[in-house]
């Protein structure tokens, strides 16, 4: 990831066309033992929550925390700086060109009680248990996050 910025200095940004870095986050409940997921209207999974960075966001961070709060509908989550995973998969995204997306994926945590709320940019919005993840959930990926996250 650092050569592909080194080698692009717009990576940031979804207009580059080679790819963009992305920034993600695993939202779990305050007890841990559920996770936030979105039905992603393009890919048609379930998946976490994340984006495109924009020219406001001073972060990755806050790119990722951002994401977050503007998907769930929960204003008071509380993320951890620390790197949880990176993964680039191609994917199109709303360039309408096939490219890349270089995720950096960041652990978030809900308060107690905490209500998500469905953006428009979701076709659903669920709290699943994180022992029972819906079929079309990329399963492997997401246990392996909450196994990372347990580590924390």
């Amino acid at each position: 990831m650092l050569a592909f910025l080194a080698s692009n200095p717009n990576g940031c940004m979804r207009a580059n066309e080679a790819g963009h870095i992305t920034a993600s986050s695993l939202v779990l409940d305050a007890s841990g033992k559920n996770v936030l997921l979105t039905l992603h209207p393009r890919v048609g999974r379930w998946i976490q929550l994340g984006g495109h960075c924009e020219e406001s966001d001073r972060s990755v961070v806050d790119a990722a925390l951002r994401e977050a709060r503007e998907e769930s509908g929960i204003h008071d989550l509380d993320i951890d700086a620390h790197l949880l995973s990176a993964h680039t998969h191609p994917i199109t995204c709303s360039l309408g060109k096939p490219t890349r997306h270089l995720d950096l994926r960041f652990l978030v945590r809900a308060p107690e009680g905490a209500r998500a709320v469905r953006s428009e940019e979701s076709t659903d919005l669920r709290w699943w248990p994180v022992d029972a993840l819906p079929e079309s959930a990329e399963a492997d990926t997401i246990a392996h996050l909450v196994g990372l996250a347990e580590k924390r």
